[in-house]
C-alpha cells in the first residue's frame, strides 16, 4: 500500500512540473524580434526576377503560435505562375534566423533550410543549395515604411550575382 501511494504522489507532483516547463518554453518561442514584426501586414512586391518584371502579393503574419513569421507570396498573374510560403524563425539562444522556403517548384527545392541573422534594419540569410548558395537580404526603411528584398546567387569565384530584387510596399487597403 505504501509503495502504491508513493507512485500516486510522485505522479501528482510531476504533472504540475511538466506544465510549468512547457509554459516557460512556450513563452520563449513566442517573442519575435521587432524587425520580424515589421513584416506583418499585406504588401505588394514589385521588381524583377533575372531582369524580367514581376509583381507579387504578399501577406506576412505570426505563425505556429508565434514561433515563425510566415510570408505567403503569389504573383498577381491569372493563373499565377509562382507562389511561395516562407517561414522565418529566430533562435534567441544562438541569435540566428532559421528560414524554410517552400514554393511552387516543389518539395525537392525546399531543402535545405536557410540560416542567417539580423542587424539593425536588415535580415540576411543564405541557403546552401546543391547548385550554389543563395543569399537573401531583406532591408526595412523605417522612415518610408517599406522593405527591399534582394536575392543573389553565389558565383564560383565567391562573388554574388543578381537574381531578383523587389520593393515591398504596404497595401493601404489591407487587401491583396
Amino acid at each position: 500500500m505504501i509503495h502504491y501511494s508513493s507512485k500516486i504522489i510522485g505522479i501528482f507532483c510531476s504533472v504540475p512540473l511538466l506544465f510549468l516547463s512547457t509554459f516557460s518554453y512556450g513563452q520563449d518561442i513566442a517573442s519575435r524580434p521587432n524587425l520580424l514584426q515589421q513584416l506583418d501586414g499585406i504588401w505588394t512586391m514589385s521588381g524583377d526576377v533575372r531582369g524580367k518584371p514581376v509583381t507579387y502579393s504578399l501577406e506576412a503574419k505570426p505563425s505556429l503560435l508565434g514561433a515563425f513569421t510566415e510570408l505567403r507570396m503569389q504573383d498577381i498573374e491569372i493563373p499565377a505562375k509562382y507562389a511561395a510560403n516562407v517561414y522565418i524563425g529566430y533562435d534567441h539562444a544562438t541569435k540566428a534566423l532559421i528560414v524554410h522556403w517552400m514554393d511552387s517548384f516543389g518539395a525537392k527545392y525546399s531543402i535545405p533550410h536557410g540560416t542567417g541573422g539580423l542587424k539593425e534594419n536588415m535580415l540576411q540569410f543564405t541557403f546552401p543549395y546543391k547548385g550554389g548558395t543563395f543569399r537573401d537580404t531583406f532591408t526595412f526603411d523605417p522612415e518610408g515604411g517599406y522593405w527591399t528584398f534582394v536575392l543573389e546567387s553565389q558565383q564560383p569565384d565567391g562573388g554574388w550575382k543578381h537574381f531578383a530584387k523587389y520593393k515591398v510596399v504596404r497595401n493601404i487597403s489591407g487587401r491583396n
